[in-house]
């Protein structure tokens, strides 16, 4: 009999938030099942393994990461939609490092899986933001490609200190946002 209280969600959100404290590589069930006060096997009346754990919280994350670059760049264009986009993703990798890591390479089981519609809303929003910019039909993959590839570089190194010079990460980001601007403006 499953605990009172103990759901799917509930286990889904306290992995994330153990994630987030203590890197990805850091959630284990037995922490997981500590943290909610519970025995490790009763995690499994709620997931199949660790693996499934995973896919789960990565299907939160892009869900979470969906949601906040989609209300971010609400009746926004041009320059100012790609500084949004941007300013919402590196924020929520920021709020988010370890359950945002569970997105990267995470397979998808199909369509339907939560993690495939989430990553389509996301990808969704950024090719949005790209059609201001006029990217032809046939290079949109590689803007988006490109784009999430600055965004994700730079979110990720800022999330793990790995900006350990003088200049400012703020400046930096600004200057990144208009590189990328200037670059998709000359398309």
């Amino acid at each position: 009999m499953p605990r009172a209280g103990l759901d799917t969600a509930t286990v889904v959100a306290a992995a994330a938030a153990l994630a987030d404290e203590a890197g990805l590589a850091g959630v284990t069930m037995g922490l997981v099942a500590e943290r909610l006060g519970v025995r490790t096997p009763s995690l499994y009346k709620h997931v199949d393994s660790l693996a499934d754990l995973t896919h789960r919280v990565a299907a939160l994350a892009a869900t979470e990461a969906a949601d906040e670059v989609r209300e971010a760049i609400g009746g926004l264009a041009g320059r100012e939609a790609l500084d949004a986009l941007a300013r919402a993703m590196r924020d929520y990798v920021l709020k988010h490092p370890g359950r945002y890591a569970s997105t990267t390479g995470e397979p998808v089981t199909g369509p339907e899986d939560p993690l495939a519609v989430a990553g389509d809303r996301l990808i969704g929003s950024m090719a949005a933001v790209l059609r201001g910019y006029r990217i032809p039909t046939a290079e949109m993959d590689h803007a988006l490609r490109t784009l999430r590839s600055l965004l994700h570089g730079f979110a990720t190194l800022q999330a793990s200190n790995g900006f350990q010079w003088d200049a400012d990460a703020e400046e930096s980001f600004a200057w990144l946002i208009e590189f990328a601007h200037r670059g998709l403006s000359s398309s």
